[in-house]
């Protein structure tokens, strides 16, 4: 067909054309693989960037960030112009009037290099193409990539192709915003945003010339004139910036002369407070989306996408500010009951060599063994060899010289918390706290751990009970019980006792039974109504984990998760709806169009009436006499008739201590314990719930009621919504001792060893706390008297003691609404 053309200059011209169009057709189709791959038209069009997921509370507080560049875009009109004019004087002066390519800079450079000045003649639009669509990168190459000019030469025409689709495509503004958004600033920030905020805690439209000439003078070396780690350097480089500006009339050289010489100025900051890093909830989350992730071809540390979880921003605080507070008294207490000593003993009191164990369970243990060929010495001598070390402690994080063996002794002495509140009416999960410190112990222990529940597995017996037939009234006798068993074909007998070691031998309500936590009696309601019944019911409200079916399984020896738990109480509350706890809500691109919308699964498993009477007898915690959960008392949460129920729960040894708590919105589950079990406190007087785990959760119901922003107010349980049919209001005997027959506070211990019996009905919050008011009157008697007053005769202080319980005896009265 080029006969045709007579002319042989004119027929030359066009068979040189024609092959060169050729050519870059094959170059774009990556014709036989020869060329790598090459952007296409929808790709120019929707080029993509690897944006990190950003994480928000349900209140919208950005709590965490997922990414593998961290990087924020922004958008042109947020960008300081100085960021702009550094931009383009220093990479680009021609930007505005070439289309991708800049021939002049290509035939400059060239002379340049030819006669010693290397530089490059990348335009901006060229290096954005670049950054997007990797053409360098071996992926891109193709079968020349092994042929070291030849790969060269198809990257940079692959390169100019891209940069003068761009400049087809975009503006000269947008192509400096994409540009700006992708390119790295060393210390992992990508993008301007991310930059002004790592280097100086500024947002990008607030930079000024100074500081844009230091973050543009960056992108020659990043490491190099990186300004934390080169000061130095890094300051010349942002003067060659400031000389360029000058030099294209950006700035004029009176500004230059003042710039050149300002002090580098660092402020570290972040891209949004406590918005990077890692977390036990950021964690959580990954875990929670990772298989949504997979099913939906979203990667979550690249796709900008912004996630909001079910997490109340006011309530997490409170949550870890009690964890904080607590878990820093027990440590103190911890350290105390041993001083010295070490804490680890198994259940038969027998020493523990917990850090030989730990450390031959490390990964380098079976390394050195090799290295050393099996020399104990050697390996020893490597584990106790002191370096620097940076270690946990509540006063903050410390700086020691530390050995492997020191660290292993000092961390297996922690204890450690989790912590997670539900409202189990819409399934969303409030409060995760999974431990004392992420940075330090990475174990989550609100879903990862699982430690044996001791007595807060007991409900699920008197689950079963109620099931069977039995009533919060039905009676059992408190004394020694002996249950047979069948373990490898021989009968074994299971003698539970009760925590205080002694039995009282007096007919307890199921609802008195399981306030006061009774062993013997939670075991004789098993064996009544079946091991394997109590491990039914437990797997029907919501315990997932394994069970063994054993005699003593009510008293809590399987190991459980701090979410099971909180999710088999929130059961209760719900009217008997088993519901699976979400944590996300909503995910959302980073547009704001909605991805994803959560709900959870719901499952009715228990009868309102069963669920109403399961609430009626976790109130008994605080109102049946000597129920566990009274040491709430000490918190301010017994306003407006407030009703909570509760249980404690200690596993043997006091190894795990438990509460859970439940009010009328939300239901919280909280663990303490170390991570080695073998580790644990001597006696109930430091170790049993009461005195670890519920005032973490007496504290943080105290905060959370305090502050009226969060909603969450005192306020009874709802009132059944179907009649009641099987028994329940059956009043516990109360024992009131008689302290009219003596006027010193100093017998008032052996007072209550010769009570008076009087039957009263259980009490309600409102009156409890009327009682503790007239205790708290009766060891702060009265203001101060006037001088001229005589003091109060011992006659009076009797008549005033008699007159305060008599009003006491008026007011204990129950509440008609509290249906007993």
């Amino acid at each position: 067909m080029f006969k045709e053309i007579h002319n042989k200059y004119l027929r030359y011209s066009v068979i040189v054309i024609y092959f060169i169009l050729l050519f870059f057709c094959a170059l774009q189709l990556n014709f036989l693989g020869l060329f790598g791959y090459s952007p296409s038209y929808k790709d120019i069009k929707a080029p993509t960037q690897s944006v990190g997921s950003e994480l928000y509370t349900a209140d919208g507080k950005l709590i965490g960030r997922y990414f593998n560049e961290n990087r924020t875009p922004v958008a042109y009109d947020q960008i300081a112009p100085s960021v702009i004019n550094a931009l383009v004087a220093t990479e680009d002066a021609r930007f505005y009037k070439h289309m991708g390519i800049d021939f002049i800079s290509l035939v400059s450079s060239g002379i340049s290099t030819a006669s010693g000045d290397k530089r490059g003649g990348s335009t901006i639009t060229q290096q954005l193409a670049k950054n997007l669509y990797r053409t360098r990168y071996n992926k891109s190459q193709g079968a020349f990539k092994s042929i070291p000019v030849v790969s060269t030469i198809m990257s940079k025409l692959k390169e100019w192709m891209t940069a003068v689709k761009l400049e087809a495509n975009y503006s000269k503004e947008e192509i400096l915003t994409m540009y700006l958004n992708t390119v790295s600033f060393g210390n992992n920030a990508y993008g301007i945003k991310t930059a002004a905020r790592t280097y100086f805690d500024k947002e990008t439209d607030s930079l000024d010339v100074p500081e844009s000439a230091l973050l543009i003078g960056m992108l020659k070396a990043t490491t190099l004139y990186n300004p934390t780690r080169n000061p130095e350097r890094s300051v010349e480089r942002r003067n060659v910036v400031l000389s360029q500006m000058n030099k294209y009339g950006f700035i004029n050289t009176q500004e230059y002369n003042r710039y050149k010489n300002t002090p580098l100025k660092l402020k570290e900051g972040h891209v949004d407070d406590n918005g990077d890093g890692d977390s036990y909830l950021r964690t959580a989350v990954a875990k929670y989306l990772e298989k949504w992730c997979d099913d939906n071809g979203y990667d979550l540390y690249e796709d900008g996408l912004k996630i909001y979880t079910t997490i109340d921003s006011k309530l997490q605080k409170y949550a870890e500010e009690a964890v904080n507070e607590q878990m820093k008294t027990l440590q103190k207490r911890f350290y105390n009951a041993w001083g010295k000593n070490d804490p680890w003993y198994d259940s038969e009191n027998r020493k523990v060599d917990y850090p030989n164990r730990a450390k031959q369970k490390l990964p380098i243990y079976a390394m050195l063994k090799k290295k050393y060929n099996n020399n104990q010495d050697s390996i020893d001598a490597y584990f106790d060899r002191k370096k620097k070390m940076r270690v946990f402690s509540w006063n903050g994080t410390r700086d020691t010289l530390f050995s492997t063996m020191d660290s292993i002794r000092y961390y297996g002495k922690i204890l450690n918390a989790g912590m997670m509140s539900l409202d189990p009416f819409e399934g969303k999960i409030k409060v995760w706290v999974g431990g004392i410190d992420h940075n330090f112990f990475k174990y989550d222990h609100v879903n990862q751990s699982k430690r044996q529940a001791g007595s807060t597995f007991k409900p699920f017996a008197y689950l079963a009970a109620l099931e069977s037939g039995l009533s919060p009234c039905d009676t059992f006798v408190d004394k020694p019980v002996s249950i047979a068993y069948q373990e490898k074909g021989k009968t074994e007998y299971w003698e539970p006792k009760n925590a205080s070691y002694s039995n009282t031998y007096s007919n307890m309500s199921l609802r008195l039974a399981m306030a006061r936590s009774v062993n013997t009696i939670t075991a004789q309601i098993t064996e009544k109504v079946g091991a394997d019944n109590v491990v039914k019911w437990a797997h029907e409200v919501g315990i997932d984990s394994k069970l063994q079916s054993v005699p003593s399984v009510s008293l809590g020896p399987n190991d459980v998760s701090v979410y099971e738990m909180v999710k088999a109480y929130g059961t209760f509350l719900n009217n008997g709806i088993k519901t699976d706890p979400i944590l996300v809500e909503r995910i959302t691109d980073l547009d704001g169009n909605l991805i994803k919308e959560f709900k959870p699964k719901t499952k009715r498993v228990l009868s309102e009436e069963i669920s109403w009477l399961m609430l009626y007898m976790f109130r008994g915690s605080m109102e049946e006499p000597g129920g566990t959960s009274q040491a709430l008392w000490e918190w301010d949460l017994w306003k407006n008739n407030n009703q909570i129920g509760g249980k404690t729960g200690t596993s043997s040894d006091y190894v795990d201590a438990w509460y859970m708590g439940i009010t009328k919105d939300l239901v919280t589950g909280v663990w303490v314990g170390c991570d080695e079990r073998t580790a644990h406190f001597k006696n109930s007087q430091t170790g049993e719930a009461s005195r670890t785990a519920l005032p973490i959760f007496g504290k943080f119901m105290e905060k959370v009621y305090h502050d009226e922003s969060t909603g969450y107010t005192y306020g009874p349980f709802p009132k059944p919504t179907v009649k009641i049919t099987i028994q329940y209001n059956c009043p516990t005997p109360r024992y009131v001792p008689d302290t009219t027959t003596q006027d010193s506070v100093e017998v008032d211990s052996v007072d209550l060893q010769m009570p008076v019996i009087e039957e009263l009905d259980p009490l309600t919050p409102e009156q409890m706390e009327l009682i503790n008011q007239q205790k708290k009157k009766a060891a702060n008697p009265a203001p101060a008297q006037p001088e001229n007053s005589e003091p109060m005769t011992k006659k009076e202080a009797r008549e005033l003691k008699r007159k305060l319980r008599k009003e006491e005896k008026e007011k204990a009265k129950l509440d008609p609404s509290n249906n007993g």
